[in-house]
């Protein structure tokens, strides 16, 4: 039975391997700390946070989130630690919410590794808080206990831990900060809650793919990676088809269509006949929930996403854990003088390495059964996906017609795992889209391919690269109602831009010079400020008859050439406020040639997902922060496609008069 605890209470607990549960209705960050019996922290090197997240018997997040899973295993503990004890915080700097007492409630929980809960505890009467002491495991007598405490602190996170006796407690609240906004920066937006909050269909049971736990029945006495979905960063509704009332009690908008359905979704369609015993299931394309058939493939796209991940994450555990288990073995042998040596030193040692020979096998043995169900289902889901979904060399693609509604997402490239190279997954986005793009024309250490390539060529796939997202923005959206727009101060992109300049998609040739960059940005700048005044005034019918209100995309290449300090401010502006309006930017440019302009950019470079034109593993999944190998969506070399499907949007622009 669960014991819910009230301020101030503790509860005995009955294991030393749990689980911490923390939820909440934004995202937070969650840590902790080791102390002494007087509770105090020695030092840096006992704070588990998202910049270091383990420590000894304990493992926590590395990116803020809604949800967290924090991972503790006391008898791990170094015998100078008493106390345990867990933070939350809000993240600075992100568009959220700035003191607990603007949010709900966070509720935190102590589990089992089986998910049964010992002892919960929601944290009330916080105010101006930013951060807050949630709870404390305790050491009393050889047993361990759990303390409800609930402290808040309105200094925020540095006040928290300099109050926890580290001096240096607003450096390290900076660095936490710091690398919360960097896993940001990288990560992967994962899709919004499913309606009605189900989850995944799955045709087959997916081993430890399915819940996320680990490949081998040994491996479940070992904390697990902690499995909590990321900040949403690219997530946003349905655009509304007309302008929503502001509520009479002063409360927050409702952007629901009034017109919108808000029931569940229906279940999917019936799956394929059961398979013979012993077989795995057949998959089936669109076997997730939702209400159109895109919808329920962009849900299953995400699951097999959410499935790579988690058993990738139980694989890489159970490895850990036959690493951990043998090395103790054989330090145990070797610590005694009695077995170091002679035929029970060597009897150890094989035993030892037997075992760990054994998990690593039963482990690979499930790895490889579930990649094996999921490379069946990606070949039969990626011929039936949308063009908005599919690869440039689909044949989806020969059929196009200009579309008549927005799809649900947008595929900016393909994504895989070492565990598996041919197995990718599609990287969908969101539309409209709410974060600008960072097609990052430099060298990195991530990438083989990048490496053996000059700048030139670095640059030329780059603007190729915006190329190719460019022309499926406009062949996704409908006629007139997305419109690209170029800066290229030196003209040293031309060539590449040729299938926009040729098919006649850009409504005018790029900007050039600095003259050229001026005027472009400051056309954009007034379009963002024109139209939020008539939407936060409600007078959209008053906007100038000569004003294009259609989603606009701004590609700025070989940036920051041709800028000067007002162009660069103007720069982040539509990089802040633009995604609202429907102004998104995208920037085609080496991080180091931008440097010159110092930590002003830094807030730019942040905001936009960063995408490579070559093969590079820098972004990071929201449940287990894996390091994803991400490829761009180009057209195969010698294609017409994207020439032929520039020329149908172009045809269908004039022919409905936009």
């Amino acid at each position: 039975m669960t014991a819910e605890l009230v301020r101030g209470q503790n509860h005995p607990l009955p294991q030393t391997r749990l689980e911490i549960r923390v939820s909440a209705g934004n995202p937070i960050v969650a840590g902790a700390t080791l102390g002494d019996e007087q509770g105090t922290v020695h030092g840096a090197e006992w704070v588990a946070h998202p910049a270091s997240p383990q420590l000894p018997g304990i493992e926590v997040p590395k990116q803020a989130a809604a949800d967290h899973r924090l991972a503790v295993d006391l008898g791990a503990m170094p015998e100078s630690v008493h106390r345990v004890t867990v933070l939350l915080a809000l993240p600075a700097g992100v568009g959220g919410p700035v003191r607990f007492g603007a949010m709900a409630a966070p509720f935190v929980a102590v589990t089992g590794l089986d998910g049964a809960e010992i002892a919960s505890y929601t944290i009330t009467d916080l105010d101006s808080e930013s951060a807050v002491v949630a709870l404390e495991l305790y050491r009393r007598q050889g047993a361990w206990k759990v303390r409800a405490v609930g402290q808040g602190y309105a200094g925020g996170l540095a006040a928290m831990l300099q109050d926890q006796g580290l001096p240096q407690g607003a450096e390290l609240a900076a660095e936490i900060n710091d690398a919360v906004v960097r896993g940001m920066a990288r990560s992967v937006a994962q899709p919004p809650p499913r309606p009605g909050g189900g989850g995944r269909v799955r045709t087959a049971a997916a081993g430890g793919s399915a819940a996320g736990g680990p490949a081998d029945p040994a491996a479940a006495g070992r904390p697990q990676i902690p499995q909590q979905p990321q900040i949403p960063l690219q997530q946003q509704p349905q655009q509304p088809q007309q302008a929503p009332a502001a509520p009479a009690g002063g409360g927050p908008v409702d952007y629901q269509h009034p017109g919108r359905r808000t029931a569940a979704p229906p279940p999917p369609p019936p799956a394929a006949p059961p398979a013979p015993p012993g077989q795995p299931a057949r998959p089936v394309a669109g076997d997730a929930t939702g209400w159109t058939l895109d919808e329920r493939l962009y849900n299953q796209v995400w699951g097999m996403f959410e499935d790579l991940a988690r058993t990738a994450a139980a694989y890489r555990s159970a490895v850990d854990f036959a690493d951990s288990r043998m090395e103790q073995e054989l330090d145990r042998v070797l610590s005694d003088p009695r077995t170091r040596v002679g035929a029970v030193a060597d009897s150890a040692r094989a035993e030892a390495r037997a075992k760990h020979t054994g998990l690593v096998e039963q482990a690979r043995a499930a790895l490889d059964r579930d990649l094996a169900q999921l490379a069946a289902e990606a070949k039969v889901v990626e011929p039936a996906l949308p063009p908005a979904y599919a690869r440039w060399d689909s044949p989806v693609w020969q059929g196009y017609q200009v579309p008549m509604e927005i799809p649900m997402a947008l595929r900016l490239g393909d994504l895989h795992l070492p565990e598996r190279t041919d197995l990718r997954i599609p990287m969908l986005v969101r539309l409209p889209l709410e974060r600008g793009l960072w097609i990052d024309a430099g060298r990195s250490t991530g990438s083989a391919d990048g490496a053996l390539m000059d700048s030139g060529e670095l640059r030329r796939l780059a603007a190729a690269t915006a190329v190719a997202h460019a022309a499926r923005l406009l062949a996704v959206y409908p006629a007139g109602e997305f419109s690209v727009r170029v800066i290229d101060p030196a003209g040293s992109a031309t060539a590449s831009f040729a299938p926009l300049l040729g098919s006649g998609a850009l409504r005018e040739p790029p900007a050039a010079g600095a003259q050229g960059v001026a005027s472009m940005l400051a056309g954009l700048t007034r379009r963002v400020d024109l139209v939020q005044m008539a939407v936060r005034s409600g007078a959209a019918d008053a906007l100038p008859p000569d004003l294009d209100v259609a989603e606009q995309l701004l590609i700025v290449n070989d940036f920051p050439h041709g800028f000067d300090d007002r162009s660069v401010t103007q720069l982040r502006y539509l990089a802040d406020e633009g995604p609202s309006v429907g102004v998104h930017l995208m920037m085609v440019a080496d991080r180091e040639d931008a440097r010159e302009y110092g930590p002003v950019l830094d807030p730019l470079w942040r905001s936009l997902l960063r995408l490579t034109p070559v093969a590079d593993d820098h972004l990071a999944d929201p449940w287990v922060g894996h390091a994803w190998t991400y490829e761009p969506s180009l057209a195969p070399a010698g294609s017409q496609i994207l020439h032929d499907v520039l020329g149908k949007v172009v045809r269908a622009r004039q022919a409905y008069g936009r």
